[in-house]
């Protein structure tokens, strides 16, 4: 049985990396189709010229996608990260944010492409935007989903 997605939003604060790192999952919505997460500038994530730590702001976005597609598509699929990379667009001040949604139609997309046991990899962007709605960084995920055999 998984956790009810506030139960989930709780864990996931809680866990060492984001924590330690200053990440906060904001909102989750309760069918895990939209995720909000945070992060505020501080010492434990500032780099060596006062922005933020690349690998901070790759890391809040890192499990997201895949743990949305897991909850969504259920225990019937394979959901794994294949591979990432991030664009750095401009320097990270203040506190940051990243929306992550999933549309009914990437949905209906991924069970097309997997329903006869094909693998498929998708590929989801996510913005890291600033205070002032401006992009800071681009991430690009390609996610591995395969409907498991019955």
């Amino acid at each position: 049985m998984k956790p009810p997605a506030w139960l989930f939003r709780f864990l996931l604060n809680l866990w060492p990396p984001f924590l330690g790192a200053g990440i906060r999952v904001k909102r989750l919505a309760a069918d895990f189709s939209d995720i909000e997460v945070q992060l505020k500038l501080s010492f434990g994530n500032r780099n060596y010229v006062g922005t933020h730590f690349g690998g901070s702001l790759y890391a809040m976005t890192d499990p997201f996608f895949m743990l949305m597609l897991m909850h969504q598509l259920g225990r019937d699929y394979y959901v794994w990260d294949k591979s990432g990379s991030i664009d750095y667009l401009k320097p990270g001040r203040g506190t940051v944010r990243a929306h992550f949604r999933l549309t009914p139609e990437t949905l209906d997309e991924v069970r097309r492409h997997t329903a006869h046991g094909d693998k498929y990899l998708p590929q989801l962007l996510v913005d890291v935007v600033d205070q002032q709605g401006e992009v800071v960084a681009r991430v690009h995920k390609t996610l591995y989903v395969k409907r498991k055999k019955r």
